[in-house]
């Protein structure tokens, strides 16, 4: 039997642990829209307010912005293990997204293709975590999924697919990890 305030504390252990990992894959979409850009210049300064915004959602999230918990997850029974087992299907479908778009000779498609994979992982990810805004988070994704899928079929090239699903994947999953770390 657990105590409320060790479930205030797995929350707030909780709220920030998700800040923080979707901060850092903010930054990492970051990056990849970043490497699509011609100017070495413009890259370098995208991977800069990548950075700082990496930062600033870290600190929010630490800081405790948001102040005490406002609610106690409630997480069902054997939650981790199936946060496990939905991560290791992502790990494997973002490695067949990888293989059958290079098998394909489209690789155009990974950037779409994984943040796919990515966004529909939140659905599941919203039930186990008791985080129902990722359940926005997971829509928003796909949506940027789609518009990047829709550039690549339009004939633009890998780097503008990249930049688009790169810079849209990265915005929502800013706007998430803030709104995670501020409020809860």
């Amino acid at each position: 039997m657990t105590t409320d305030t060790e479930c205030l504390v797995l929350t707030q252990q909780l709220r920030r642990r998700g800040a923080v990992v979707l901060a850092v894959f903010a930054l990492v979409w970051a990056c990849a829209a970043g490497s699509g850009l011609a100017s070495t210049t413009v890259s370098v300064a995208v991977g800069g307010v990548g950075a700082a915004l990496t930062v600033a959602a870290v600190v929010v999230a630490f800081r405790g912005a948001a102040g005490p918990a406002r609610r106690t997850v409630r997480l069902p029974e054997k939650w981790n293990r199936g946060v496990g087992l939905v991560n290791a299907v992502e790990v494997v479908a973002i490695f067949a997204v990888i293989a059958a778009s290079n098998a394909t000779g489209h690789a155009e498609l990974i950037p779409p293709g994984i943040c796919l994979v990515v966004g529909l992982h939140f659905f599941p990810l919203a039930r186990l975590f008791d985080q129902w805004q990722y359940t926005w988070t997971a829509v928003l994704l796909t949506v940027v999924a789609v518009v990047g899928t829709a550039v690549a079929l339009a004939g633009s090239t890998d780097e503008s697919v990249r930049v688009v699903v790169g810079a849209g994947a990265a915005v929502v999953l800013w706007l998430s990890s803030f709104h995670v770390a501020v409020r809860g």
